[in-house]
């Protein structure tokens, strides 16, 4: 399993996710919402960043999983 953050995005009229660092998309859906519960599935599974994407591309919320540090304030 790769390591990489996993990205909701929009994908061919629709959304996907994929993981960070490959070429292709893990998996689709029509509705932003299922796409972005199916990723945050994986990013907890991956102990990652789930960073979900507008419809113009820029993140628009990230949650972490895993790899924050202790040392943060906040």
């Amino acid at each position: 399993m790769s390591k990489g953050d996993v990205h909701t995005l929009p994908h061919k009229g629709g959304w996907a996710n994929k993981i960070e660092g490959s070429r292709r998309v893990a998996n689709t859906a029509v509705k932003k919402a299922e796409a972005q519960a199916k990723g945050r599935e994986m990013a907890i599974q991956r102990k990652v960043e789930h960073l979900v994407h507008n419809k113009d591309g820029s993140i628009g919320k990230r949650d972490s999983f895993g790899r924050d540090s202790r040392r943060r304030k906040g």
